[in-house]
């Protein structure tokens, strides 16, 4: 772990149950100062973890002035209001630097890359030359099979387990413990059901369940699942 002065100062946005498994990541791998939280709801001064709610994302300039912000993180489950988070963050810090949080229970194989912005949590497996996008969720015990993809602000929920050469599409999210076929795709915006099984591609913006997985009804952007 690196000194303490030598830190990055890390501003997280969001204070809930997915806030509190990121933190864990970023304080056993190191490398990063939680310097607090920020919080749409919650009042400044309620805690989670031990860190403080520093106030609400009209309060995120004057924050990460008095903070010395250097590096920023949207913990938010859902993918959507993540990027929206995002995007708030960037239209009030735009030099804003994202970290990305690795749980050291990961097993990362050769030639894996991950995106700013994203988390992989306990246990998570990442075969050889699997790529994550930018600002996803790899979620606990989950794995990602060799030359798979996941592409931006796409998730995996807890136990989800794909085959290699997948495609999950930009924020897509796959539910508790589904499993993906190999060389199958699931498209952009689509949720698949926990415990699904996908034998055949999902299509974009939709919701999909059952085994095997199929194509239920459509879905629009920014539909909330969790």
């Amino acid at each position: 772990m690196q000194p303490m002065a030598a830190r990055k100062r890390l501003l997280i946005v969001g204070s809930s149950g997915h806030a509190k498994v990121v933190i864990d990541s970023f304080e056993r791998a190191g490398g990063f100062l939680i310097v607090g939280l920020i919080d749409a709801v919650r009042p400044a001064g309620e805690e989670t973890l031990g860190y403080r709610v520093l106030g609400n994302e009209d309060d995120m300039a004057r924050i990460a002035a008095e903070h010395r912000v250097t590096a920023w993180f949207a913990a938010l489950g859902d993918n959507w209001q993540r990027h929206l988070a995002v995007r708030r963050i960037r239209e009030r810090i735009p030099d804003a630097e994202f970290a990305t949080a690795v749980h050291p229970s990961a097993q990362l194989g050769r030639g894996v890359s991950i995106g700013r912005g994203s988390v992989v949590l306990a246990h998570a497996v990442l075969n050889a030359d699997a790529r994550i996008g930018e600002f996803c969720i790899v979620n606990t015990a989950a794995s990602l099979d060799h030359d798979a993809c996941m592409e931006e602000f796409s998730s995996l929920a807890p136990g989800v387990h794909t085959g290699g050469n997948v495609r999950v599409g930009a924020y897509a999210a796959l539910g508790l413990g589904a499993s993906i076929a190999h060389r199958r795709s699931v498209g952009e915006h689509a949720v698949v059901g926990a415990g699904a099984v996908v034998v055949d591609d999902i299509p974009a913006r939709c919701v999909a369940y059952g085994v095997p997985a199929r194509s239920v009804r459509s879905r629009p952007e920014g539909e909330p699942y969790l």
